[in-house]
Formats: structure tokens, C-alpha cells, sequence
């Protein structure tokens, strides 16, 4: 049977690069070399494409700062060409991507930027599509969004580069501490929990540092869960974990950085109820949102049971301490195996797709 040829596309210029580097040195490790070809395909912080040897540099540098330099043979997808990957160092075309398997967390790689490219390169990409990918990471869209379909959400208040801020009001509406991040990043890079007046001020120019747009959210009192999802038009939900962090709250350096920084508890000590109720929460969130392919859906969980819905992830971390794959690979899925859902999911949709008429 003749192998699918899968373009892993890692790196990116969002400050979640680094991240996306570990997620793909996962993904690259754990596929099935038996049903699927590989090419790799990294961006550097300069938005450049770079094939094969060259993005494998960005995987085996010593440094984040290393990798960024790395130049060499650099290519781009052309409109309808099918996936047909064209040169621009040598001015030849390469071998034609069967299926794109997008590892890009935060802007330019999760908010539909490189969904759309990959549209009109009319080639199959795992996860979400255009819109469900800029709702998704926008996270004041997607809060509102979920709000208006009774889906349960904390108190926020979203602000703009150039908006009055009114930190008096601010503190009166969502009361202390809260937490002040910018809406449309993820791996928590931009994040502060602010206990004390005098420092909300800061925390939202840091925040903006990032976006230009920051979310304001109460702090919610109770434990953090996580559920992933996976699938088309029939969701499923994996069983639910616990994410316990060591640290103020479930921070970058926490996540990342400090091995001790948290503990991921899978499955979560909860009750059967409480778990069907997540897990049924995590699949109405999905479809809201209009996702397809995969996502992680985070909650809280009050200690007098209410669930409330935190945030959705449509690229979630496939890093070797990230919930997305743990969750599927303690509900009976491999990591193998899931990658290869996630590719025929990706085939499916685009199959679909293709029969809708474009012509009257």
C-alpha cells in the first residue's frame, strides 16, 4: 500500500516557537514510519519555510536563538496546486504532500493565518478549520460564543490597544486577584496574576506586550481540568486529567521549564458523574466553536461542583508532558495510533469539502 506523504510544519514567528519544536520532535518520533512518509517543513521567527535538512536543524539546534539563524533550501505552497511544494532557492518543484499536519501553537499558526494558506493550496491539514481556529485562540470570541450557547464561563472583561483603562472599574466588576492575559496566545506566555490594585496597570501593558487585545478574567476558586477531543462531525471526549500546578498558577515556566512545575493527574479524581459531565461539556464546546480534527477544552471545577469552561486549545501541545495525547493515550489510544486518526480525519474533511459546488 503505498505511504501517505505527511508535511510536518513546526516553528513559526509566534512566541510559542519553542514549544512548537518540542511538540514536533514528538510527533516525528512517534508516527508510523510504516504508513506515512514524512517531510519536514520548519519556519523560522522570519516567516521563512525551510525543507527537510534545514528544518531539521531547527530540531537538533542547542538553542532557540540557534535555530532562528538557520537558512537554506527555502520553499512555499502555491494556490490549488495540490499540495505541491515549490522551491524558491532552486526553482524546482518537489514531491506533491499528501495531508499537512500543522504543529504551529499561537498566532500565524492556530488563529486560521496558515489554515487559509493551506485552503488554497487545496491540500487536506489536520485540525480545526479557518474560523474555528481564529474563535478558538481568540479567547473573548470564543467565551462569548460559549456564553450565548449556555455553555458555563467565568467572569471577564476583554480590552483593546488604545481603550481607557479603568483599573478602579475593572476591580469592581471582577474583584481580586484576577488574572490579566493577552487574548490570543496560549502555552500562558503573557499571563499575570494580579492580587494587589497597584500592579493591575502593569500587568495589562505586559499583557499588550503580546496582543492587542487583553482579557481580564476573575479568578476562579477550584481545580483545573482537562479533556481532549477528537473527531469530525462525531466527537468523542478521552476520559479527564488534572493539571496540579506547583507554582502561583499553571505558568509558561511551569508547563515548560520547571520538570516539577506541575502534576498531571490522568485519570482525574473525580466522580463518574462529574467526569460525563466534563466530557459532555468538552463535546458541546467542540461543536459550538465549529471545530473538527482535534481539541483540548480546560475547565474549572468549583468545590461545590460547578464546571466552568477556561479555554479551548485546537492545537494542542503533542510535547512528551502534554495532557492532549496522555488523555487519548489513557482512554486506549497510542500516540501512534492517534496521529494516524488525526491524518485520516484531515483526509476525510477535505474529501468533503472538495464535492461542495463553487459554481452556480
Amino acid at each position: 500500500m503505498k505511504k501517505i506523504k505527511v508535511g510536518i510544519l513546526f516553528g513559526g514567528k509566534s512566541v510559542e516557537h519553542e514549544v512548537s519544536l518540542q511538540s514536533a520532535r514528538n510527533v516525528i518520533e512517534a508516527i508510523d514510519r510504516d504508513k506515512f512518509d514524512i517531510v519536514l517543513i520548519g519556519i523560522n521567527k522570519d516567516g521563512q519555510w525551510l525543507l527537510n535538512d534545514s528544518a531539521e536543524q531547527f530540531l537538533i539546534a542547542d538553542s532557540s536563538n540557534e535555530s532562528l539563524s538557520i537558512s537554506g533550501n527555502q520553499v512555499a505552497l502555491i494556490p490549488e496546486s495540490g499540495g505541491n511544494l515549490t522551491s524558491l532557492t532552486n526553482i524546482q518543484s518537489h514531491s506533491t504532500l499528501d495531508v499537512v499536519f500543522p504543529l504551529l501553537h499561537g498566532t500565524y499558526g492556530e488563529d486560521g493565518t496558515i489554515q487559509g494558506l493551506l485552503k488554497l493550496a487545496n491540500v487536506p491539514f489536520v485540525g480545526a478549520g479557518v474560523l474555528a481556529s481564529a474563535v478558538g485562540l481568540d479567547k473573548d470570541v470564543a467565551k462569548r460564543l460559549l456564553r450565548d450557547a449556555g455553555i458555563p464561563v467565568g467572569q471577564f472583561i476583554a480590552i483593546r490597544s488604545g481603550d481607557t483603562i479603568d483599573t478602579d472599574h475593572i476591580i469592581q466588576q471582577l474583584g481580586l486577584p484576577l488574572f490579566v492575559k493577552p487574548a490570543n496566545l496560549g502555552s500562558s506566555v503573557g499571563i499575570r496574576k494580579v492580587k494587589d490594585a497597584p500592579f493591575l496597570y502593569e500587568a495589562i501593558e505586559f499583557a499588550f506586550l503580546y496582543d492587542n487585545k487583553v482579557l481580564i478574567e476573575a479568578y476562579i476558586q477550584g481545580r483545573e481540568l482537562e479533556c481532549a477531543v477528537l473527531g469530525n462531525r462525531d466527537p468523542v471526549a478521552s476520559i479527564v486529567g488534572e493539571v496540579k500546578a506547583h507554582h502561583d498558577f499553571y505558568s509558561y515556566n511551569a508547563k515548560y521549564i520547571d520538570e516539577h512545575g506541575a502534576t498531571l493527574i490522568v485519570p482525574a479524581d473525580i466522580s463518574i458523574d462529574a467526569s460525563n459531565r466534563l466530557r459532555e461539556i468538552a463535546i458541546r464546546t467542540f461543536k459550538v466553536l465549529g471545530c473538527e480534527g482535534m481539541a483540548r477544552v480546560d475547565f474549572f471545577i468549583t468545590e461545590d461542583g460547578n464546571i466552568l469552561v477556561n479555554e479551548i486549545n485546537t492545537i494542542p501541545g503533542f510535547t512528551n508532558v502534554s495532557m492532549y495525547p496522555l488523555l487519548w493515550q489513557a482512554s486506549g489510544v497510542s500516540y501512534s495510533d492517534l496521529i494516524g486518526q488525526l491524518i485520516q480525519l484531515a483526509i476525510e474533511r477535505h474529501s468533503r469539502e472538495t464535492k461542495l459546488r463553487t459554481s452556480l
